[in-house]
């Protein structure tokens, strides 16, 4: 089958490579945390356009923050699940994914777990647990703009000249940033887990942190939790490659028709092209995971 296919009980939806390579990716939409589907450009688009250069890519659907009626288009609040249900998803999808390597063609020593946006929070996020779980870790952290931190260092002032002009493209101010997370939170983000804002991991935290590949908008506040983020890695001695893509504000992934983003995935699809080749490792025993279901929490 080379047709995207949901699977998992509705959690996932898999695009097998056309001419598999072997390397898989478990994918996350942006949106705020509260927003975003998998029809979406950066959820679809780039999974078709991974997926057409040997990736087989699992995109999953996890669980929206509610949201507020000044975020709905049709001006509608909206319930919805906050901290740990999207995370959650997301590591019964990479449970998913690894129990089902084999089948899908893909090496488990070549899977990596990436997202744009708040699905790179949730990917670096999901990673952090797998390393307090002792799981099977992904091969590659592939971050596309991700927001990392709840709280954010104020930009350089290059940055801030660049944001003031070009006002449209200075929409997350602290304010904005943190009300995203109270949102996904439900409430303050004081003592919140690391695995809901990754960027606040010290470097004793990140020691088995996976390589990491990270491109991050040009005219983007969130680019400052980025930065943070890899520095921490880098003092951690782990491996981490950050490209700011020229010319682009927040989530150009969304926008297929600016050149930035068939860029982005040319850099995206070489990252996972270079994973070493691995002899594929039997699979985690059954009794040590949960059946991958919207609604199960995998266990260590």
């Amino acid at each position: 089958m080379s047709e995207p296919y949901s699977a998992g009980d509705g959690l996932v939806r898999v695009y097998p490579a056309r001419e598999p390579n072997g390397t898989g990716l478990v994918w996350a939409h942006g949106g705020g945390f509260a927003g975003g589907d998998l029809d979406m450009p950066e959820s679809d688009w780039v999974a078709r356009q991974l997926s057409a250069r040997g990736t087989t890519v699992v995109s999953v659907d996890y669980r929206l923050a509610p949201a507020q009626e000044q975020w709905d288009a049709a001006g509608r609040a909206r319930s919805g699940h906050h901290y740990p249900a999207a995370s959650d998803d997301m590591l019964a999808a990479w449970s998913w994914t690894v129990q089902r390597a084999d089948r899908l063609r893909v090496d488990r020593g070549r899977l990596a777990i990436g997202g744009t946006s708040a699905g790179g929070n949730l990917a670096a996020g999901a990673a952090l647990r797998l390393i307090e779980r002792r799981a099977p870790l992904p091969a590659l952290v592939l971050l596309a703009y991700p927001t990392l931190l709840a709280v954010q260092p104020a930009p350089g002032a290059a940055l801030r000249a660049a944001l003031d002009a070009q006002p449209e493209a200075d929409r997350f101010g602290p304010a904005a940033v943190l009300g995203m997370y109270e949102n996904y939170l439900g409430g303050p983000v004081d003592r919140a887990p690391l695995g809901a804002i990754p960027g606040l991991a010290r470097p004793v935290d990140l020691m088995q942190f996976p390589p990491t590949f990270m491109v991050n908008g040009d005219v983007d506040e969130l680019r400052v939790s980025g930065e943070a983020f890899a520095a921490s890695l880098r003092a951690a001695g782990r491996p981490v490659e950050v490209v700011t893509e020229p010319g682009t504000d927040h989530g150009h992934l969304n926008r297929p028709h600016e050149p930035a983003a068939s860029v982005t995935i040319a850099r995206l699809a070489a990252s996972l092209a270079a994973l070493p080749l691995h002899t594929p490792a039997p699979a985690p025993p059954t009794s040590r995971t949960l059946p991958a279901t919207r609604h199960d929490t995998p266990v260590a």
